[in-house]
């Protein structure tokens, strides 16, 4: 051979005129070297911790490559004039996947170290509902961090094109209908829902599918969390009771309510309970003159009022501890505060309770709802707003008894005075001072037995937040005599609840 191996295969690439040789085109050479390394250390290739690298940290590789090459070109052309055109690309393919190779490579290492920990230390088997970009997300998350005790085994999803593909060594391998066999197969031990864009049915049903398996299952904590990307295995939380609601949060119009509260001086009964507190927190968000709450009970008050100082520091807020009961208290508050819309809250709501003590009940709901109205038609209240119960429809117990009559106070008074008076039925209210969630919550974490009244019952359910909203828009549209109630999808029977929850 007239040259060895390497000046052969410089010689393909390179064909300089007047038999000029690569080895006397050192300066360009130099140069083409220099311009690489000045072009990736200013596009900051040389900042990137490689074993975390992404797509575009690798795209950053090859653009620097072809930014560099384009440069060394133009000055070979210029000051060598000998470095043929050939030689230049083949420096964009060959730097570009050595680099990118080498770059890979560090992350392949890491990455089989990572496994390599993961199989020696005590992991839970992990299967994954959903193989969109939440699931990868959270994937990657266990992926890249050794230290959190999961050994993802497999992936779930109804779509049939993602069958059988790999997302980070996992494979998706079967569909909803699938779940709990291969839950058993794979030996599972916990169960992550990484699906944010479904409806709120079929959350439903396929948290249902999961929950079967009796195995623990968590869930992503909501939309913007996927699409911002700070997902990760932290943020993940348990499945609360209201994921398994089989309809769409409700929506309601917040510039109408915002015309209705807007400078208004507005008090609300019962403002310490679950329902009046979140009626507070949403109310001060309209910006209202003054906020007046109004409790019996000190604790639930003071707290609330801690928060809402906090939060909003520039809304003029009165706390108040009276009694529905006492109409002369109640007349010197409204004397005093003139408020403009009254949201009545204050009630007993407890139905077993209520069964033993009826005549409490009467005289906290009935005469309690007749004199906080009077009081309002004597001070010249605007609106008088009754929370009331999908209970006082042909009412099978004292509580609902209690509160068909507050409606029928309400509609009578609205007859013969100027303030309008409105009646909202609430279904079950999660998490409410009243509901069962609470109670059943309690009794599993005690291990059992978790009691219901009867197998046959069944009520609506809707979450604290939609109750407040449905309150607020109920006094925008009020125009005198209306009792609102919510469509809350189908009514839920509460021994499938409770085994829901189980």
């Amino acid at each position: 051979m007239k040259y060895p191996l390497l000046l052969s295969w410089c010689q393909v690439v390179y064909s300089p005129p007047r038999g000029t040789l690569l080895l006397n085109n050192w300066g360009g050479v130099l140069f083409t070297i220099i311009s690489f390394i000045f072009v990736m250390y200013c596009l900051g290739t040389y900042t990137i911790m490689w074993r975390y690298g992404s797509t575009r940290d690798y795209e950053r590789i090859i653009v620097s490559c072809l930014l560099a090459s384009a440069i060394s070109f133009i000055a070979n052309m210029i000051f060598w004039r000998g470095l043929h055109v050939r030689f230049n690309i083949l420096n964009i393919f060959v730097l570009s996947g050595s680099l990118t190779g080498l770059r890979m490579l560090v992350r392949v290492i890491y990455n089989l170290y990572n496994e390599k920990t993961a199989i020696a230390g005590n992991r839970k088997r992990l299967m994954i509902v959903g193989a969109g970009a939440a699931a990868v997300i959270v994937a990657k998350d266990i992926a890249n961090n050794v230290n959190l005790k999961y050994d993802l085994k497999c992936f779930i999803d109804d779509d049939p094109a993602k069958q059988k593909k790999r997302i980070y060594n996992s494979c998706v391998i079967g569909t909803r209908y699938d779940i709990e066999k291969i839950c058993s197969k794979e030996k599972i031990e916990e169960i992550i829902f990484a699906i944010y864009d479904t409806s709120s049915k079929n959350k439903a049903e396929l948290l249902d599918i999961c929950s079967r398996t009796g195995l623990k299952v968590k869930i992503i904590p909501g939309v913007e969390a996927a699409l911002t990307g700070e997902l990760n295995l932290k943020k993940i939380r348990e499945v609360e009771i209201e994921d398994l609601l089989e309809r769409e949060p409700i929506k309601l119009n917040n510039k109408l309510i915002g015309e209705d509260l807007l400078g208004k001086t507005v008090l609300v009964t019962g403002g310490g309970g679950s329902i009046g507190s979140e009626l507070c927190r949403q109310i001060v968000k309209f910006q209202p003159k003054k906020l007046i709450i109004l409790d019996i009970y000190e604790n639930t008050t003071y707290e609330l009022q801690n928060e809402l100082e906090e939060k909003y520091p520039n809304q003029k807020l009165e706390v108040l501890i009276a009694s529905v009961r006492d109409k002369k208290r109640l007349n010197a508050i409204f004397s005093e505060q003139k408020p403009h819309i009254v949201f009545h809250a204050a009630a007993h709501k407890h139905v077993p309770l209520m069964e033993f003590s009826p005549c409490e009940a009467i005289k906290n709901n009935v005469f309690g709802t007749y004199n906080t109205a009077r009081c309002a038609i004597e001070n010249g209240v605007e609106k008088f707003v009754l929370i009331s119960t999908d209970k006082a429809v042909n009412p099978t117990n004292i509580m609902g008894a209690t509160k068909r009559m507050c409606e029928m106070i309400v509609q009578t008074l609205e007859r013969e005075n100027k303030t309008e008076f409105v009646a909202v039925r609430f279904g079950n209210v999660l998490g409410s001072n009243g509901s069962v969630i609470p109670r059943f919550r309690k009794q599993i974490q005690q291990g059992g037995p978790v009691t219901v009244t009867h197998p046959e019952i069944t009520r609506f359910f809707m979450t604290i937040p939609e109750a407040a909203q449905l309150v607020l828009q109920a006094a925008a549209y009020a125009k005198g005599g209306e009792i609102f109630v919510l469509d809350m999808g189908e009514p839920v029977k509460i021994c499938n609840l409770a085994r829901k929850m189980i």
